[in-house]
């Protein structure tokens, strides 16, 4: 029975031509593979140069081997990451393991677990991913930039929730600036908790789904996770602490500068923005970039740079994106010319 996970998906390669494979999958792991209504299947297709025929619980795959073996790797890597926790079945694993699968060098890729909560394990989905969870264990400052859904964010939280959890910081602290996305918010009523809490709440979504809401509901009531404006970082020295700065290209130079400057010792600060994305009045007000530049040669520095390849969201995201960076590009090729 030890096998058992081996023989949910089994190659019949052998009984069929060399341009085809079949794949059986148990019936309780179908939905995950087949998606509702099929739509995995038509995402296969529609991502590698395969045509895909559904019988029953069995896929009949025709195409190269490669994308044949491309496909098989994603599948079995989604039944064994379900196997190891039945909470995923939630989630559509197989498209962000099929497109792990398709990125550079992904027999290099290794899955680095770092956290374990009733909430699931939490591990890398692309090569660039697990580089910045490993800086994540090292490093002491981290700046991480890059465009939305390429989890910047979210694994900085896994990553500090794990290290409390290990003892090895006393506390966490998650900031961000408070700026208006665009919009006149106006007056809000209520005390300044109220005030400040919808330009967190991208923070305490991430807290949660990362520990069950009454143990990050404790650890912020008791202080060992605070959650706060970045003006609330201000004379303050921040000891035996992770630290993380969400939303930084809607910080300015000095406020990057005097946040950067309350790091004690013990403590691990993680920067993270999309210097495409910010709601200051003017773009140049942004002190991410420059900051960067001033700061990246120094020790125990890093900066990790994430692009359209490393978004983990639904895949319309990565289309968007590269939709509006080719825009931005012709316009900027425009005024160079006229220049």
């Amino acid at each position: 029975m030890k096998n058992k996970q081996i023989n949910t998906i089994s190659n019949q390669t052998s009984r069929q031509p060399s341009k085809s494979s079949v794949i059986n999958i148990e019936n309780s792991d179908v939905l995950e593979i087949f998606g509702i209504n099929n739509e995995n299947l038509s995402y296969f297709e529609s991502s590698l140069p395969l045509k895909i025929f559904q019988k029953g619980n069995e896929l009949n795959i025709k195409g190269e081997k490669k994308y044949r073996n491309i496909l098989r790797n994603a599948i079995h890597k989604t039944l064994t990451e379900i196997k190891l926790n039945k909470n995923l079945r939630e989630k559509n694993l197989i498209q962000e393991n099929l497109k792990m699968q398709l990125s550079k060098d992904t027999e290099n890729v290794k899955n680095f677990t770092i956290t374990k909560t009733s909430k699931g394990d939490v591990v890398g989905k692309s090569n660039r991913q697990n580089e910045y969870l490993e800086i994540l264990k090292k490093k002491q400052i981290i700046f991480a930039i890059g465009p939305a859904g390429t989890g910047k964010t979210f694994l900085a939280v896994a990553a500090a929730v794990s290290q409390l959890i290990e003892n090895k910081f006393e506390r966490i602290i998650l900031s961000r600036p408070a700026v208006e996305a665009g919009e006149k918010l106006g007056f809000l009523p209520g005390d300044l908790k109220e005030k400040v809490d919808p330009y967190l709440r991208p923070l305490y979504d991430s807290l949660y789904d990362l520990m069950p809401s009454d143990v990050a509901i404790r650890k912020i009531q008791s202080g060992e996770i605070e959650i706060a404006p970045l003006a609330f970082m201000r004379g303050r020295t921040l000891n035996n602490s992770f630290v993380i700065l969400d939303e930084a290209q809607n910080a300015t130079y000095n406020q990057i500068k005097m946040f950067l400057t309350r790091c004690g010792k013990n403590s691990r600060m993680v920067v993270t923005g999309d210097p495409s994305q910010t709601d200051l009045a003017k773009r140049s007000d942004s002190g991410l970039i420059k900051s960067i530049r001033i700061l990246e040669g120094i020790d125990d520095i890093e900066v990790i740079n994430f692009n359209a390849k490393d978004i983990v969201r639904d895949k319309m995201v990565s289309k968007i994106i590269e939709a509006f960076d080719a825009h931005d590009e012709h316009i900027k090729d425009l005024f160079d010319t006229s220049s």
